[in-house]
């Protein structure tokens, strides 16, 4: 008995009645740290619309990939890397967003190893590490999706601790609390800082030292990886989430 459902398919090549076909794009916010500066990674745009002008990386999500496979494999061709860190943040649709065509993005934000990333496959795709603090300005909503992901950054590295995936695999405290306050833009208490780092137990003293330290030569620690990704839901309130 043939239904009369009207979202019934005649047959596996059948198409809804109605509904227009949109674009869907994917638009990454990459966040990294070189030490002293949190920084954004932008492309100069070479075709127009806005040609010559800033723009977050991102592509088109291909017919037969989702979205996670179309994250990765753009993260990928722009920096070289597997496995890098990204959650996906919000979607956005005004009608006008783009003015060359109906499209939808779903915009991620990522974090990843400035020192690690393939600088040229950042820079075969027109791509560059701006500060935070001097970023320009961007196309289309870009902007928009840059403060909603730092303000998402700033909220998830209070309480999780999301922010060793922009650190070498081994650092200093003193250079953890730097990219706290590079996050958050303000100083942070020292002794308090590292009580409450060394209270998780996610770090692994590596019994080196920082050779480069032109003053006392600091401990080299190393994230414990296991316990990291057994823990990375937990709180640990690593300063308070109102911060920033």
């Amino acid at each position: 008995m043939q239904s009369s459902d009207p979202l019934t398919l005649s047959s596996p090549m059948s198409r809804y009645a109605h509904g227009e076909r949109l674009l869907v794009a994917l638009d990454c916010i990459v966040f990294g740290f070189d030490g002293d500066f949190l920084k954004l990674l932008l492309v100069k745009r070479n075709f127009e619309p806005e040609k010559g002008n800033w723009s977050l990386m991102g592509g088109f999500v291909e017919r037969n990939e989702g979205l996670e496979a179309a994250a990765n494999r753009i993260l990928f061709e722009l920096t070289g890397l597997k496995d890098v860190y990204f959650e996906q943040l919000q979607t956005f649709g005004d009608v006008d967003r783009d003015p060359v065509e109906r499209t939808i993005s779903v915009a991620l934000f990522a974090l990843i190893n400035i020192h690690a990333h393939d600088q040229d496959a950042a820079r075969a795709q027109n791509a560059y590490w701006i500060n935070m603090d001097r970023r320009p300005e961007l196309i289309f909503d870009h902007g928009r999706m840059v403060e909603l992901a730092l303000d998402k950054l700033r909220y998830k590295a209070a309480m999780h601790p999301i922010g060793f995936e922009l650190l070498p695999e081994k650092f200093t405290i003193p250079q953890l609390q730097k990219l706290y306050e590079a996050i958050y833009n303000q100083p942070l208490d020292r002794r308090n800082f590292s009580r409450k780092i060394l209270s998780t137990r996610l770090l692994i003293d590596t019994g080196e030292k920082n050779e480069k330290s032109t003053t006392k030569k600091a401990v080299l620690y190393k994230l414990d990886q296991e316990k990291y990704h057994r823990q990375f839901n937990s709180f640990h309130y690593f300063i308070s989430p109102g911060k920033g």
